[in-house]
C-alpha cells in the first residue's frame, strides 16, 4: 500500500484530492479538497459522515440541511493557509451539505466515520477569532498549531483535526509518537490524515516558488511495521493508519503546513499519544529554548 499520494494521483468527482475508507484497511476518515470558481456550488450527502469544512483561500458559503432544519455560514476565509486561522464549520452525520465559493476559492471537507446517519452534536460555525493558537515546542522544533476541531473547542463524534505551521528550516510532529492502541489514560487509536502545503518563507527570491519541498517520516514497531519517506508538496497527503510518525520536515527556505484529520474505534474522542522512547527525551530541552520568533507566521502570500 502507497500511504504516500501525491497530488493529481488521487482526485476525482471535481475534486483534486479524495481520501476515503478503503480496502487497504483505511477506515476512519477521510477528504476533499479542490478549487472553485467564483459562485462555483459542490453538494454531498454527509450520510454516515461528520465533516469540518475548512477554506484554505478564499471564502465560501456552506449551506446544511438536516433534521433540525437549514444552516448558513459564510465562512470568511484567507489568502493562503499560510496567512493565520480561518473560519470552520461542523457539518453533522445525515445532512445535505453544499459548499459555493464567495469569490475563487480553494476548500477542504474533512470526515470521519459515523456509526449511524442521526447526528449526535449540531451545525456549528467557529469564526477564525474562536480558534486557539497554540506555539507547540521551542528552538527548531517550533511550530504553530491551529485548534479548531479538537475536544474542549469543537463537539464532534469522532473527529479530530487541525492545522500546523512550520517556518523554514523547522521540524514539527517531533518527538516522534504514535497513537494506534487503545489504552486508557495512555494513548488512543487513532488513524491520522496529513495534507501538506508548502511555500517558499517571505523575502525568497522568485525562482524559489518554482518546486517548494518538505519531507514526512513514519515508521512501525516490530510486530506492525511501516516505512513511509516521503518528499512532499503542495496537494500531496501522507496516510498514517499506525506507527510512529516524525518529523515533519520544513526544508530551509520553504515553510510547510499540514491539516492533521483524526478518528479511530475507541469510545473516548481524545488524542492521547506516546512518544518514541529513544527521541522523547528531546521534549526536556524545550525549557532552556525559546519559541522561534517567527511565529504565528500570519501575513499574506
Amino acid at each position: 500500500m502507497t500511504w504516500h499520494r501525491p497530488f493529481g494521483t488521487v482526485g476525482g468527482d471535481g475534486w483534486d484530492v479524495v481520501v476515503e475508507p478503503d480496502a487497504s484497511g483505511w477506515e476512519h476518515t477521510g477528504m476533499y479538497a479542490g478549487r472553485l470558481a467564483d459562485g462555483e456550488s459542490r453538494g454531498l450527502d454527509a450520510g454516515r459522515r461528520e465533516l469540518v469544512v475548512v477554506p484554505l483561500e478564499g471564502s465560501v458559503l456552506v449551506s446544511s440541511d438536516d433534521a433540525a432544519g437549514r444552516h448558513e455560514a459564510t465562512l470568511a476565509g484567507r489568502a493562503s493557509v499560510f496567512a493565520g486561522a480561518t473560519d470552520v464549520a461542523y457539518v453533522p452525520a445525515g445532512s445535505r451539505l453544499s459548499v459555493t465559493a464567495v469569490g475563487a476559492a480553494r476548500v477542504a471537507l474533512v470526515f470521519a466515520v459515523t456509526e449511524t446517519v442521526e447526528p449526535r452534536f449540531a451545525f456549528r460555525h467557529v469564526a477564525a477569532d474562536e480558534v486557539p493558537v497554540e506555539l507547540r515546542g521551542a528552538g527548531f522544533a517550533s511550530r504553530e498549531v491551529r485548534n479548531f476541531g479538537i475536544p474542549g473547542v469543537l463537539e464532534a463524534d469522532s473527529i479530530i483535526a487541525c492545522e500546523v505551521v512550520t517556518p523554514a528550516g523547522n521540524w514539527s510532529s517531533w518527538p516522534p509518537h504514535k497513537h494506534d492502541e487503545e489504552r486508557p489514560g495512555e494513548e488512543t487509536q487513532l488513524e491520522e490524515i496529513y495534507y501538506f502545503e508548502v511555500a517558499p518563507e517571505d523575502g525568497s527570491p522568485a525562482s524559489a516558488a518554482a518546486d517548494p519541498i518538505g519531507y514526512q517520516r513514519v515508521y512501525g514497531t516490530e510486530h506492525r511495521p511501516i516505512d513511509v519517506m516521503a518528499e512532499v508538496r503542495s496537494g500531496d497527503v501522507v496516510l498514517v493508519p499506525h506507527g510512529w510518525h516524525g518529523p515533519a520536515m520544513a526544508a530551509p527556505g520553504y515553510d510547510l503546513y499540514y491539516l492533521n484529520v483524526m478518528a479511530g474505534p475507541g469510545p473516548e474522542r481524545a488524542w492521547l499519544i506516546c512518544d518514541d522512547p529513544a527521541h522523547g527525551w528531546v521534549r526536556d530541552t524545550w525549557s532552556a529554548q525559546p519559541v522561534d520568533p517567527r511565529l504565528p507566521l500570519g501575513g499574506s502570500r
